[in-house]
């Protein structure tokens, strides 16, 4: 499923340009430096700090919900993308053929590889399954704001449920992985629409089915393009009469479920009578988590993506300056496409491009600070050698230690100490030697106390978790 991506250069997921510290010759002759590819990302640790805490809290959130986390091949068979996803993202591989003479691409999305992946092993699996990955995904398309050629993507799936209840519990997921950060409804708002609603809708209107996927084709583009939307349509089929656009684009227009069950009630027929009833049943179910403020009805929302088959959403943010931040839906037949057993499935995808420009934006991208918990001060050789065992032992125990390599003047060390943002300084000199003590700094007031090597770990523990 696809979702807001891309390479803006700024904020947290600025592109920084690498240039090696070697040079190399160009086919002129003349020296050159090493540039990342265009759309490439690299992560120099501020910037990896914070991806970190988007995918710590992120996986967290899927822990507390009941997923559990797979992963996959990063190069998959072609063919898997060329008849699944559909034509834009065909357009958009990193394909070529391996040495094996295989035709392979790198993933551009993850739906696929999960439905191959539960399909294989669906016999074993208890239903419902529920699984999610944080991956890195690749696609040869324009870049602009939030979007790049290599993102990744919070994925999370449900297969095995037919029901409004793997919707439920989904769009539940994607707000409170959106909420975990701060963000409220004032932010962010999930768009929901319905894909058998528009099939239902449009044959009762008269239109078969090759009609119906190109008014959705159109639909799916009129937000950007307006009315030029159905030139395609037009250009395959004929132009729209006058009436069925305006019932098509009245349709488009639905913003709430009372406005969906007034046009639908001039229509009739079972089909709709009947997918309205889910529609109420999965409104009921948000609205009882507390989660109505976030989910608006949307109908101009139906995913360009080939293989959806029902409930669509996504999600964006309020002040409608970014790209989509998520999105997904229901896809019951793409596992079975793929040669399994028929399995219903909904999932969903983060991009974390747009969503960390967005958490930008709000000032919700904490400070990160990557500091050691204890800096030792080092007088000479012999103290050195003294300080070694202690560092590792409180290694060991998951304390971050620092010291300098190289002996330098104490004073120096005490300003790298205090530089380096550490809680505590340990103080290894000639008569702290001498006396088998260890003297501890508190950096913050700089008072000071000694204690026996043997009482070292119990007191760095003690102080560090009050602090």
């Amino acid at each position: 499923m696809q979702s807001g991506r891309g390479g803006a250069r700024v904020g947290a997921d600025a592109i920084f340009v690498s240039r090696s510290v070697g040079t190399n010759r160009n086919v002129f002759g003349s020296m050159a430096t090493f540039q990342t590819l265009p759309g490439f990302r690299e992560f120099y640790p501020d910037v990896l700090a914070r991806r970190n805490h988007i995918f710590r809290l992120w996986r967290q959130t899927a822990h507390t919900f009941g997923f559990a986390e797979y992963d996959a091949p990063v190069l998959e068979p072609l063919e898997l993308y060329k008849t699944k996803s559909g034509d834009e993202i065909e357009a958009q591989l990193f394909s070529f053929t391996d040495k094996g003479g295989r035709e392979v691409a790198l993933r551009p999305e993850m739906t696929p590889t999960v439905c191959r992946l539960v399909g294989d092993k669906a016999a074993t699996l208890k239903r419902p399954i529920k699984w999610f990955s944080i991956a890195e995904f690749y696609r040869y398309e324009r870049m602009q704001k939030g979007r790049g050629r290599c993102f990744f993507q919070f994925n999370a799936d449900i297969f095995g449920e037919p029901g409004v209840e793997a919707e439920t519990e989904l769009i539940a997921l994607l707000a409170q992985c959106l909420c975990s950060f701060g963000l409220t409804e004032h932010d962010f708002y999930i768009r929901l629409s319905d894909r058998n609603l528009w099939f239902y809708y449009l044959e009762a209107l008269g239109l078969d089915e090759a009609r119906v996927r190109g008014v959705l084709t159109a639909v799916d583009r009129y937000e950007k393009l307006g009315d030029d939307a159905f030139k395609a349509y037009a250009e395959q089929f004929g132009a729209l009469s006058d009436e069925l656009k305006g019932k098509i684009l009245a349709f488009l227009q639905v913003k709430s479920l009372a406005a969906l069950e007034a046009t639908v009630a001039a229509v009739g027929g079972d089909k709709l009578a009947a997918r309205l009833s889910d529609w109420r049943k999965l409104l009921g179910n948000l609205d009882a988590m507390g989660l109505s403020r976030f989910v608006e009805v949307d109908l101009g929302v139906v995913r360009g993506l080939a293989y959806y088959t029902g409930f669509v959403f996504e999600a964006f943010d309020r002040k409608g300056e970014l790209r989509a931040l998520a999105g997904g839906g229901r896809y019951d037949n793409l596992v079975g496409k793929l040669g399994y057993a028929e399995l219903p499935a909904v999932g969903f995808a983060i991009g974390d491009m747009t969503f960390a420009l967005l958490l930008e934006q709000r000032g919700l991208m904490p400070t990160l600070v990557q500091a050691p918990d204890v800096y030792a001060v080092i007088g000479g050789e012999k103290e050195r050698l003294a300080a070694f065992a202690d560092i590792h032992a409180l290694r060991a125990s998951g304390f971050r230690v620092d010291y300098p390599m190289k002996e330098i003047a104490f004073g120096k060390q005490f300003k790298a100490a205090a530089e380096s943002g550490a809680k505590l300084a340990l103080i290894y000199g000639g008569d702290e030697l001498a006396k088998g003590v260890v003297k501890i700094r508190n950096l913050a007031d700089r008072s000071e106390l000694e204690v026996p090597k043997a009482q070292l770990h119990a007191t760095v523990r003690d102080f560090l978790s009050h602090d």
